[in-house]
């Protein structure tokens, strides 16, 4: 079976990374591995801008489904520094798509984009053959700031604090809890438990809070692959080696319960909502403290130093070849 997620990292190099088509002087920033936005210097100003799929998932309720799916757009640049402030959309959206599941997906939208202060500046919505799962399109972010309040996520320095939001694999507990009760084979009262995990997958306000508290360094969000992916990513790009306390790890309820069910490893699944952020080692408890005030749990997990690679209690972390949360998905949806 071909592996679903995104594309690995040697097909990047040699396919995606050298044929970007003409070479412009104001991308300051174009697709780089393990960063998910770019960036554009236009007059003093820098426009970040990050693409992403759609997914809207039913089983959530279509106005919440609406909700995350932006999120999780936007939540690419609000890591950056900058703040998101427009957002384009494309849905592609199957023959049978009514008039109210669009409208309840629309005004989730609305609602979401309205509170963080993101207007939609663009917009394509059709009905399309083909179209038969919850990947309804893509959307476009865009933040614009100072180049100077620009943070990437590798730029983590040697001396810095690692401070993690969240923890791991409360994307994939929350989601498969909600699309997949019965299928865990789980307590219900566990399940439902579990199912509180949705909540902790908007991060834009989250990133913006962390960045306003003090020194960033660098920030990422643990996508696909997971904590364990993710700060590889960071690390790697950043040529230095962090150094994890896996007990200080924050890990929310009912992840462990979901991740047993469906054998897989917290560490290495999506989780969309947690944040993985260097801060000068000053500044890293004020960025857990404004995490806090938001209600989301925070903690210092570890710190950087010269060398290379991740370590967890001096053991090295490797990142998963691919996402294991897909296949578990595919054999959950087949049961």
């Amino acid at each position: 079976m071909t592996d679903l997620g995104k594309i690995d990292a040697d097909f990047f190099e040699r396919v995606v990374a050298p044929n970007l088509g003409a070479d412009r002087e104001e991308v300051t920033l174009g697709p780089t591995a393990g960063i998910d936005f770019g960036v554009l210097e236009l007059g003093g100003r820098a426009a970040v801008v990050a693409t992403d799929p759609l997914s809207v998932l039913p089983a959530l309720g279509r106005e919440r489904a609406g909700r995350l799916a932006v999120d999780i757009v936007l939540s690419d640049v609000a890591v950056s520094g900058v703040a998101p402030g427009h957002l384009t959309l494309s849905l592609t959206l199957p023959p049978d798509y009514d008039v109210d599941e669009l409208t309840a997906v629309w005004r989730g939208i609305d609602a979401h984009a309205s509170e963080l202060g993101v207007e939609v500046t663009a917009t394509h919505v059709g009905r399309y053959p083909g179209v038969d799962s919850s990947w309804i399109g893509s959307g476009t972010a865009v933040g614009v700031g100072d180049p100077d309040d620009l943070v990437r996520p590798d730029g983590a320095q040697p001396g810095d604090a690692i401070v993690m939001s969240t923890g791991p694999a409360a994307e994939v507990a929350g989601l498969f809890a909600t699309l997949y009760p019965e299928r865990l084979g789980i307590d219900p009262e566990a399940v439902a438990i579990a199912q509180e995990r949705v909540a902790d997958v908007p991060a834009v306000a989250d990133a913006l809070a962390a960045h306003r508290a003090g020194a960033v360094t660098a920030m990422h969000d643990a996508t696909e692959g997971g904590i364990a992916g993710g700060l590889n990513e960071m690390a790697d790009g950043a040529g230095v080696r962090f150094e994890i306390d896996s007990a200080a790890v924050p890990m929310a309820d009912g992840v462990e319960a979901v991740c047993d069910a469906i054998d897989v490893d917290p560490w290495h699944v999506t989780s969309c909502g947690t944040l993985l952020i260097a801060a000068e080692r000053g500044d890293a408890a004020d960025v857990v403290a404004a995490l806090e005030k938001r209600g989301t749990p925070a903690a210092i997990v570890g710190r950087v130093r010269d060398g290379s690679g991740v370590y967890a209690d001096g053991h090295r972390v490797e990142p998963p070849a691919t996402d294991p949360s897909w296949k578990a998905a595919e054999r959950l949806s087949q049961s």
